[in-house]
C-alpha cells in the first residue's frame, strides 16, 4: 500500500513539509509505502475550462497536475498539506487540486484522503474546510484525527515544538493506515468500492 503526501508549499523543507514528514514516518512504522509530492515553486495555472481533459484523458496544460495524477493512479491514499495564505490554501495548491481533481478525479474515487495545514497564527481552520470539499465532491472517505490537522509555527523547528500539532498528524496517519489495512480486507473478501452512477447535473433553471 502507499500514501502520497502533496506538500503545497513553495518551501519544499519548509513549516507544511515538516508536518508531512512526521506522517511519513507512521506510515512506514506500519509497512506502509509514503512519498512526499512537491508540487514545486514555478507558477501553477488554474483550470481553464476547455474541457480537453475529458477528450484526451488528461490536462491540456502539461505540468506538475498531470504529473501528480498519474503517480496517484497507484496510491492508495492521499494527504494534501499547504501553508495558509490569508486564511485559505495557498494559491498554488488550489490551482493544482482544481485541475488534478477535475481532470483525474477518478484515479482518486473512492481512496481515502485528509488535509493538513500549516500556519503562522491563524486561518487554519478556513483553509483546512476549503480543502475537505475536493474530497466530499469526489466520494473520498475523509480520514480524521484527535483535532484539526493544523500544525502552528514560523519555520520547521518551530513546527516540531508544536506537540499538540505534531501529535494530531500523527494519529493522523495511524488512523489512515487503520482504514487502508480495512479497506484491502475488505476488498480481499468481496466488498469493493461501490460502482459509480451515472451524474444527475441539475440547475435552478430546469
Amino acid at each position: 500500500m502507499k500514501v502520497m503526501l502533496v506538500n503545497g508549499s513553495p518551501h519544499e523543507n519548509g513549516c507544511t513539509n515538516a508536518a508531512l514528514c512526521e506522517a511519513k514516518k507512521v506510515f512506514e512504522k506500519n509497512g506502509i509505502e509514503a512519498e512526499i509530492f512537491w508540487i514545486g515553486n514555478k507558477p501553477i495555472s488554474g483550470c481553464i475550462g476547455c474541457g480537453t481533459c475529458r477528450k484526451i484523458g488528461k490536462c491540456c496544460i502539461d505540468d506538475v497536475a498531470n504529473e501528480f495524477i498519474e503517480k496517484a493512479k497507484s496510491a492508495d491514499g492521499y494527504i494534501f498539506g499547504s501553508p495558509v495564505h490569508y486564511a485559505a490554501a495557498s494559491g498554488a495548491i488550489t490551482a493544482f487540486m482544481d485541475r488534478a481533481f477535475y481532470s483525474g478525479g477518478a484515479a482518486l474515487r473512492g481512496k481515502p484522503a485528509a488535509a493538513v495545514v500549516s500556519c503562522r497564527r491563524g486561518g487554519a481552520s478556513a483553509a483546512f474546510d476549503q480543502l475537505n470539499k475536493y474530497f466530499t465532491i469526489n466520494c473520498m472517505p475523509i480520514v480524521s484525527s484527535n483535532y484539526w490537522n493544523q500544525v502552528h509555527g514560523s519555520a520547521p523547528d518551530e513546527v516540531l515544538q508544536d506537540a499538540e500539532g505534531v501529535q494530531t498528524v500523527q494519529i493522523l496517519a495511524e488512523n489512515m493506515t487503520w482504514l487502508l489495512k480495512c479497506i484491502e480486507l475488505g476488498r480481499q473478501n468481496g466488498v469493493p468500492f461501490p460502482e459509480p452512477a451515472a451524474k444527475i447535473k441539475t440547475n435552478f433553471i430546469r
